[in-house]
């Protein structure tokens, strides 16, 4: 598809052009006439109707079969798996998990010391049975990313599960810090998919193998003000991987290549993030690194889009929050969290 990227990207004055009305007037979406187009519609196509009408049965069906059905799980022995973020706390649990199904792995991190002692665990923990490197990246800035890959592809070859696991806990308002903080949070939390995914996406559409894991957030579900910038890069990564999961389905690819978004609720990683969870009173189910990456690579290993790795009833709180009403989750949050602290600024 080629697209005239010019009419984006710059303009002139007076370069306005307003489209074409076909139509005087608007018609109401619930207008009598519209209810007969839509009737016509379905009586001229009711060989589709009745294929959507099954279709519809059949994922309910298989969808309850399921629940009381081991789910089939892959094989990802031999694969190569980078992790951003993995020298501490989640991101090494996954690489010592991820060592132990089989895959070669690459621990990308800013922290590089940390990153090669996280190496140096796996190793031991393997006993040398899968190839692991630590590599340097500052996941925010797409030429370190660049060259991430191709330092990467050197030294292990072309990666095959790529899990986007850096981020930034801070926990800011929209209102706190500097410009400075906010751009970063958005350039570790976010940016930092778009460029990982862009210079690996391609390898695996090419080879028709690949895994993309993002690690989001449960408040990039449920939004809480008094992280605003945190909750803006989760939701946004949120959208992200359902779109990207789409274009590999409209392209043929979703047999092939997968994704899985994760939402975590409380992870025992750094100490002062913990501390300033309960400073704010958020009362939440607490996990330890390892039991979270256990859930991911199970969601990985069975090609799931989304896990929640926390408690059933969390998982089911998640699924159904969309539609419960603002006054009851305010209720809720009043009851189980408490008064939060005002912001000084």
């Amino acid at each position: 598809m080629s697209v005239r990227k010019e009419q984006y990207f710059g303009s002139t004055d007076s370069s306005y052009e307003a489209a074409v009305k076909h139509h005087s007037g608007t018609k109401s979406l619930f207008s009598i006439n519209r209810l007969e187009e839509v009737l016509k519609a379905i009586l001229l196509d009711v060989p589709k109707v009745f294929k959507l009408l099954l279709l519809v049965a059949w994922v309910g069906l298989r969808h309850s079969v399921k629940l009381f059905l081991p789910a089939q799980r892959k094989s990802i022995k031999g694969q190569i798996a980078l992790v951003t973020g993995g020298a501490n706390g989640l991101g090494k649990a996954l690489c010592l998990r991820l060592a132990r199904e089989g895959c070669s792995v690459a621990v990308a991190d800013v922290d590089f010391s940390s990153a090669q002692a996280t190496a140096e665990e796996v190793r031991e923990c393997t006993g040398g049975s899968v190839k692991v490197q630590a590599f340097h990246v500052d996941v925010g800035d797409f030429n370190s990313v660049a060259q991430l890959k191709q330092n990467i592809e050197k030294t292990l070859g072309p990666v095959d599960i790529l899990v986007n696991n850096a981020g930034l806990l801070a926990i800011l308002s929209l209102s706190e810090g500097t410009p400075e903080d906010v751009q970063k949070i958005v350039n570790v939390n976010l940016m930092s998919h778009f460029w990982t995914i862009r210079e690996f996406k391609a390898g695996m559409v090419e080879r028709r193998r690949g895994h993309i894991v993002a690690i989001s957030s449960v408040l990039g579900m449920i939004p809480f003000g008094r992280t605003i910038c945190y909750n803006t890069t989760k939701t946004a990564i949120n959208g992200l991987m359902a779109s990207l999961n789409e274009e590999f389905y409209l392209n043929g690819l979703s047999d092939e290549l997968h994704t899985t978004t994760v939402y975590p609720v409380g992870i025992r990683t750094r100490k002062q993030f913990v501390d300033l969870m309960h400073e704010l009173r958020l009362r939440m189910p607490w996990h330890s690194p390892e039991y979270v990456a256990d859930r991911i690579v199970d969601g990985v290993l069975e090609n799931k889009t989304d896990v929640v790795p926390s408690y059933f009833y969390v998982r089911i709180f998640i699924k159904y929050f969309a539609i419960l009403p603002t006054t009851f989750i305010r209720l809720y949050s009043d009851i189980f969290v408490g008064k939060v602290p005002q912001l000084t600024e």
